[in-house]
C-alpha cells in the first residue's frame, strides 16, 4: 500500500518531492523517485509495507529498464497472474511481489493487463520506449488517483493536497457547481472534485497519456451494471456458489506479512467475513475491533461482542463519545483531502485509529449493501411507485407539511428523520428519488444558499446518467447501480480510504472481490429484495440463507442500523465554523444551525456539510 504522485510536463525535483512529502501518512516506511528530465516524466512513491516487504520498494522497474511503475494498492490475485506470466518465459526478481506482476502484465497483455487485476488500485505505468504514461484506477475506487486537467503540464497523485504542491496547481480555487454537487449529494459524484482544473480518473479507467506531446486520452476498461443474464440452476445452488465465492475473497484478502484484523459492527456484512476469515485462519488469532456509543439507539457493540463471541475471535471494543468527537473533529476534517458530508467518518476515523494500535491491515464489509439491496430506500421502491399513482400532489405537499411538524428525535433513525427524508423523494421522477433520500440539500435550497439557480440535470447528472444507461429496466436493479457506482465509490470508499490512510492503516473490501461481484450482479433483483408492499421486504435475502449456518439467527434477523453518530445532538454543543466557505450564504447557514440548536428544525446533514467545507477547503 502506497502514495503516488508524479507529473509530465513543467515542474523540478523539488516538486515531485513536496508532493511526496504531502502524502507520507500513506507511504511512512519508504520513498522513491524517478525523473527522465528530458521527456520530462516524475514519479514518486511513498510505501506502507505489506507485501514481500524488502522486495517491493518503488518505482519498480523490469529486468531491461523498460517499464517502470508506482503503485498504490494491493493485487490479490498476483500469485496467479505470476505463473501466468511464468509461462510466458518472464523473470521475476522480487519473491512474491504484487507490484512486479504489473510491470511484465503491462509488458504482456498493455492495456488489457487491468481488466485481469483483481484487487484494488491507483497506478501509473512508464512505458520509456513508447514514451508513453498510464495512469489506471481500480474497478470500484478504492483507491483514490486524482490529474490536474489543464494544457500542457498533467500533474497527477493519490490526493488533492500533493497534486496542489505542484506549482502549476498550487492556486487551484473551488468550483462553485462542485460544492454545490456536494449539498446534493454530500460527496464529489464521477470526475468532479472540489477545485477547478482538478478531476478524479473515474473507477474502471485509464488515461493514456504520450509523454512526449502531452496528449491524453480516458478509456474505461470496466464498469459495473446489473446483468439481466441470471445463472442457471435453483436458489440452492446460487446459494451454494455465493457461499465459496465469499469464501474466497476473504481468503484472498488474508494475505499479508504484517499484522492484520477485521472491522466488526456486528451487522452482517462484517460479520459474514469475519466467519470466513475463521475458515481460512484459526479464530483465536483474528483480532476484531468495533465502536460503541454512549448513546444506546446508535450503540451496535453489543452485537459486535456476539459475533465476537460467536466465532472466538480476539475481540477489542472503543467508545465514541461527544468529547473525543470534539477534540478530534478540526484535525480529521481539515485532513480529509476530499470533504466528505458522511458523519460517520468521526467513527470510522476513530476506529481505524484504534485498530492501527494493533494492526497494518484491516477487512472490512464495505459494498455488501450496495450489491445486496441492503439500505432501507429499496424497501421504498415500490412503494413509492404506488404513492406516486396514488397520491396527488397537493396532499403530497400537505403531508410533507405535516411531517415537518412532528416532534424532533435525536435517537437514531426517528421517526421525524425517516418521513421528512422519505417524503422528500416521494413524486420525484424514479432517476431522482434515491439521490434526492441522500440529499442534505434540496435542490431549491442549494439554490437559496449559493444566490444561483440550478437545475436538476446539473445537481444530479452523473445519477441520471448511470440510470438510463442501465442495462436492466427495473428500478431496483437501476437503484442497486446508483448506490454501487456513485454512493459506494463517491462515498462510502472514500470514507474509508481517507479514514484508514491517515493513519497508515491499510482497508481491503472482499465484497468488491471481482469473481464475487461478476456472479452477484448476475442474481436477479429478487433474490436480493423479497415481499411485496402488503407483508413488507426482507432485504440482502439470499446474503441471509448462505450465512444462515454460520452465524446467530438474532444477527441476521436484526434490522439494519448504519453507522450512524448522534449528530444532531452533538451539533448542539458545538459552534459553527469561522471561516467563510466561497460561494456560500453564511448567514443563511448560521440561521439554520441556531433553528437546530433551539430544535425548531433538523439540519444535522447541511451543517455537516458547512463543517467538512469549511475545515476541508484549502
Amino acid at each position: 500500500m502506497c502514495g503516488i504522485a508524479g507529473f509530465v510536463g513543467a515542474g523540478t525535483a523539488a516538486d515531485l518531492k513536496a508532493m511526496a512529502d504531502a502524502i507520507i501518512h500513506r507511504g511512512p516506511d519508504g520513498e522513491g523517485f524517478f525523473a527522465d528530465q528530458h521527456l520530462p516524466v516524475f514519479l514518486a512513491s511513498r510505501r506502507l509495507a505489506v507485501v514481500d516487504l524488502p522486495g517491493g520498494g518503488q518505482p519498480m522497474w523490469d529486468g531491461a529498464g523498460d517499464v517502470c511503475v508506482v503503485f498504490n494498492g494491493e493485487i490479490y490475485n498476483h500469485r496467479a497472474l505470476r505463473k501466468e506470466l511464468e509461462a510466458l518465459g518472464h523473470k521475476f526478481l522480487t519473491d512474491h511481489s504484487d507490484t512486479e506482476v504489473l510491470i511484465y502484465g503491462y509488458k504482456a497483455w498493455g492495456e488489457g493487463l487491468f481488466v485481469k487485476l483483481n484487487g484494488m488500485f491507483g497506478l501509473a505505468i512508464y512505458d520509456r520506449h513508447r514514451k508513453t504514461l498510464v495512469l489506471a484506477r481500480d474497478r470500484f475506487g478504492e483507491k483514490p488517483l486524482f490529474y490536474g486537467t489543464k494544457t500542457g503540464t498533467l500533474a497527477f497523485a493519490s490526493e488533492i493536497t500533493a497534486l496542489r504542491k505542484h506549482p502549476v496547481y498550487r492556486a487551484a480555487s473551488p468550483a462553485k457547481l462542485s460544492l454545490m454537487k456536494f449539498f446534493a449529494h454530500g460527496f464529489f459524484p464521477g470526475e468532479t472534485t472540489p477545485y477547478e482544473h482538478v478531476a478524479k480518473l473515474p473507477a474502471g479507467h485509464m488515461m493514456i497519456v504520450n509523454a512526449a506531446t502531452g496528449a491524453r486520452t480516458i478509456k474505461s476498461y470496466w464498469t459495473f451494471q446489473i446483468d439481466p443474464n441470471t445463472p442457471s440452476g435453483s436458489v440452492r445452488d446460487w446459494t451454494v456458489e455465493l457461499e465459496q465465492r465469499l469464501r474466497q475473497a476473504v481468503a484472498s484478502r488474508l494475505e499479508s506479512d504484517v499484522p492484520l484484523g477485521i472491522f466488526l459492527s456486528g451487522g452482517i456484512d462484517s460479520s459474514a467475513v469475519l466467519s470466513f476469515a475463521s475458515d481460512a485462519r484459526p479464530s483465536a488469532s483474528i483480532e476484531t475491533f468495533s465502536i460503541g456509543f454512549r448513546e444506546k439507539s446508535y450503540d451496535e457493540s453489543a452485537y459486535a461482542a456476539r459475533v465476537a463471541e460467536h466465532v472466538g475471535s480476539k475481540h477489542r471494543l472503543e467508545i465514541c463519545d461527544l468529547d473525543a468527537a470534539q477534540s478530534m473533529l478540526p484535525s480529521l476534517l481539515s485532513r480529509m483531502d476530499e470533504p466528505l458530508g458522511d458523519p460517520s467518518l468521526l467513527p470510522t476515523s476513530l476506529l481505524c485509529a484504534f485498530a492501527r494500535r494493533h494492526v497494518t491491515v484491516a477487512l472490512s464489509g464495505d459494498g455488501g449493501d450496495e450489491l445486496f439491496a441492503g439500505y432501507d430506500p429499496f424497501k421504498m421502491i415500490a412503494r413509492a411507485d404506488l404513492y406516486d399513482r396514488l397520491m396527488p400532489r397537493p396532499i403530497h405537499e400537505a403531508v410533507r407539511m405535516m411531517a415537518a411538524r412532528l416532534p424532533l428525535s435525536d435517537t437514531h433513525m426517528s421517526l421525524d428523520f425517516i418521513a421528512n427524508r422519505g417524503l422528500a423523494g416521494l413524486k420525484r421522477r424514479p432517476a431522482l428519488r434515491h439521490p434526492t433520500w441522500l440529499a442534505p440539500l434540496q435542490p431549491d435550497e442549494i439554490a437559496d444558499l449559493f444566490h444561483t439557480p440550478v437545475g436538476e440535470e446539473e445537481l444530479y447528472g452523473e445519477a441520471i446518467g448511470a440510470w438510463d444507461s442501465a442495462r436492466s429496466q427495473h428500478p431496483v436493479d437501476r437503484a442497486m447501480e446508483f448506490y454501487t457506482r456513485f454512493y459506494l465509490t463517491d462515498g462510502i470508499l472514500v470514507k474509508t480510504d481517507r479514514a484508514s490512510m491517515r493513519v497508515s492503516l491499510e482497508a481491503r473490501a472482499p465484497f468488491l472481490d471481482n469473481d464475487l461481484v461478476d456472479y452477484v450482479r448476475r442474481l436477479p433483483w429478487t433474490a436480493k429484495l423479497r415481499g411485496n408492499v402488503a407483508t413488507g421486504y426482507t432485504t440482502k435475502w439470499i446474503l441471509k440463507r448462505a450465512l444462515a449456518r454460520r452465524l446467530p439467527a438474532e444477527i441476521l434477523a436484526r434490522k439494519k442500523q448504519g453507522f450512524g453518530i448522534p449528530l444532531s445532538a452533538w451539533l448542539r454543543h458545538w459552534t459553527p465554523p469561522e471561516k467563510h466557505v466561497p460561494f456560500i450564504n453564511d448567514i443563511a447557514l448560521r440561521a439554520r444551525w441556531e433553528m437546530h440548536k433551539s430544535r425548531a428544525r433538523d439540519d444535522r446533514r447541511a451543517l455537516w456539510c458547512w463543517l467538512a467545507l469549511a475545515y476541508g477547503l484549502n
